[in-house]
């Protein structure tokens, strides 16, 4: 007898292989950037996010499916993505050269989770690819993803005022910067 579907979440909850876990992984980032969408929707300030975040949400399911099923991460996509990292840390740059604490207006906050959860989709692919061979592209793509997030939460926070707050590490030392020394 067939088992109800109703009892099941997901059809390959009892594979072995560590893509059920990078699947599961990018299910959840696709739904917490479906969850920013709402706090800046009416949000004259972050309308170049929402606009962003409507292509990028659809690209976080394909970048679940690209391993397997077909890759459907194209060069297109990472172009698009690195031109739209270009635009915030354009708009950004004197902010993030330090690092800081991942906090702000709600939007910010919620893209500071998305980044997370970006990077555990890459460490997700990582194990993967322990497996089999994971396209480079896929790599790229959450890689980027995770920085775009970044410097997206770092620009709304910027259009709202809201000051970021850096973050001092005890446990890394920054290192001086050199200076530039004419004598010979």
């Amino acid at each position: 007898m067939k088992k109800d579907i109703r009892f099941s979440c997901y059809p390959f909850m009892r594979e072995k292989s560590s893509l059920v876990d990078y699947e599961i992984r990018t299910d959840s980032l696709t739904t917490r950037i479906g969850a920013v969408l709402p706090t800046i929707l009416h949000d004259e300030k972050g309308q170049v996010v929402l606009q962003d975040l409507q292509v990028i949400h659809p690209l976080a399911y394909h970048v679940n499916g690209s391993v397997r099923g077909k890759l459907a991460i194209t060069e297109d996509d990472l172009n698009w993505l690195s031109a739209r990292y270009d635009f915030y840390v354009s708009q950004v740059k004197d902010t993030i050269q330090q690092f800081l604490l991942p906090q702000g207006v709600e939007s910010a906050a919620r893209l500071h989770i998305c980044r997370s959860e970006a990077k555990k989709s890459y460490r997700a692919l990582h194990k993967v690819s322990e497996e089999r061979d994971i396209p480079e592209i896929l790599f790229d793509f959450l890689g980027l993803l995770a920085n775009v997030f970044f410097v997206m939460a770092v620009y709304l926070n910027k259009q709202h005022a809201h000051s970021e707050t850096p973050f001092i590490s005890k446990s890394y030392p920054m290192k001086k910067k050199k200076e530039n020394n004419d004598e010979i």
